[in-house]
Parts: C-alpha cells; sequence; structure tokens
C-alpha cells in the first residue's frame, strides 16, 4: 500500500565532499516530447575516491550517459522489478544499489557472478568489499561512476529535497530520517552457506515489513496526490521496484 505524508520535515543539509579526485561536472537536462532525458559526462559534481582501491581493480573513465524517461509518469498497477539502475541524478550520475555479485565459495574473492548460490552481495552491506568512496559509490569495469546509496555531497549541493529521477519518470527526493524505509534485517541466522547472522550482507538478508515504515517496498508513497520515490540512509537506499512504466534505457543486465 502506498503511504501518504507530508514534506515538511526538510531540513537543510550542508555540503561535505571529502575525496581524492576532483572533476568537472556536466549534465544536460531537457525536454524531448513526451521524455525527461539526463545527458551527462558522467563526472560527479563532487570529489570521488581512489581507483583502483583494495576492493575495486577498476579505474574512473570520464563517458557519455544518456537516459530518458517519461515526463509524465503515470501508476500502471503493476510493479517491475531487476532493472540494471535504478535511476539518475540531477546531476547525471547513476543510481544502482544492487550488484550483479553473489556468494561464491570458490572464489578468491568469496563472490562471483554465479548466481547458484542465492545469495546475492547487497551493494552497502558489502562496501568495503566493493571498494566504494566516501559518497557511497565506486566505478564498475567500464570505469562508469555510479551511487549504491546516498551521497551527502550530492544531497547537499542541491537546494531542495530532489535528488533525481526513477526509472520509471517519478521524482527520488531525500528528506533524511523523514522517510522510512519498511525493509528490516531478518532475525536468526542464514540456512545455508554462506551462514553466519543476517548482519546487511547480502540482498536475501532483508525482509519488507508491511507498516514497519511510512513507505512501502519500492520506498514510495503519494505525496500531495503524486507517487514519489525516496532515498533513505538504509536498505533499500533507492527505489529497486517501479509503480509506473520503466524505461528501455533501465533495463538489461547489472
Amino acid at each position: 500500500m502506498l503511504r501518504l505524508f507530508s514534506l515538511s520535515a526538510l531540513i537543510g543539509l550542508a555540503a561535505m565532499a571529502d575525496g581524492a579526485f576532483a572533476h568537472e561536472n556536466e549534465v544536460d537536462v531537457r525536454l524531448e516530447g513526451a521524455q525527461l532525458c539526463v545527458t551527462s559526462n558522467s563526472s560527479p559534481n563532487h570529489d570521488i575516491g581512489q581507483f583502483p582501491n583494495r576492493g575495486n581493480p577498476n579505474s574512473f573513465r570520464q563517458q557519455a550517459t544518456r537516459v530518458c524517461v517519461d515526463a509524465d509518469p503515470e501508476v500502471t498497477g503493476r510493479i517491475t522489478q531487476n532493472t540494471q539502475s535504478s535511476g539518475v541524478s540531477v546531476t547525471g550520475i547513476l543510481f544502482r544499489p544492487g550488484t550483479a555479485d553473489f556468494y561464491d565459495a570458490n572464489s578468491p574473492r568469496g563472490f562471483s557472478r554465479d548466481p547458484s548460490s542465492g545469495w546475492r552481495l547487497e551493494g552497502m552491506g558489502a562496501a568495503e568489499l566493493l571498494g566504494m568512496d566516501a559518497q557511497n559509490a565506486h566505478v564498475d569495469h567500464r570505469g562508469l561512476y555510479h551511487y549504491h546509496g546516498v551521497s551527502e555531497a550530492l544531497v547537499g549541493s542541491q537546494s531542495g529535497s530532489l535528488i533525481g529521477w526513477a526509472a520509471d519518470g517519478f521524482e527520488i527526493h531525500y528528506i533524511g530520517d523523514a522517510a522510512q524505509s519498511g525493509w528490516q534485517l531478518r532475525e536468526g541466522t542464514r540456512a545455508s552457506a554462506p551462514f553466519g547472522a543476517y548482519d546487511g550482507t547480502y540482498e536475501e538478508d532483508w525482509v519488507f515489513v508491511e507498516g514497519a515504515g511510512n513507505l512501502d517496498q519500492c520506498n514510495a508513497a503519494v505525496v500531495n496526490g503524486t507517487l514519489t520515490y525516496f532515498a533513505t540512509d538504509t536498505y533499500p537506499f533507492f527505489p529497486r521496484c517501479f509503480h509506473g512504466t520503466v524505461s528501455s534505457d533501465f533495463m538489461g543486465r547489472r
């Protein structure tokens, strides 16, 4: 069920960009017919960490990124999942909270692209293993910089709560702890390898509890009659399922 609450809890946040390397952000956001298109050079508007690093063997590479979403999105009555990215920031950096990595006891790193274990590595839960920087982001094999969690620098650079658009075109806002996810860690321990307590390292460690927060399973609520997604400081961080029609620019393999 979509929940309703007010955006009156907005608070001012100061920019805290603290990284190793600065890059010049270039972004163009414009209406093209029925679509809102975001084109950028994939460089954020803040410093980034050192890449490669211990958990990430890839180097940052500036590159052209262009994604388009519905400019006037509508709720379809069905939920879409398993997108490559969740959305795009107002600065043109992709939100990609999920990963394509799974627990793999036979891999030297303890994880691989082999999904047979059924335990998918959670981006922020395994942040150190994946070499995230101070802005909860890293780079992929193409050198593409992307966010797995909320970036303080991105939030602090905006005058309002809007930080981007979801894959279906609805807005993504960040309002701190006024938006509460209903996802919670499971109790107990994992019944199969990798065993151990549910600690958030894997997506399967989490379960959605209806009514535990003021957001639905997609991190959404209805605000002033409009569906709105929220970025949260806890899992799932960004929407990972969608109520509108997902743009083909966000589909495909992770």
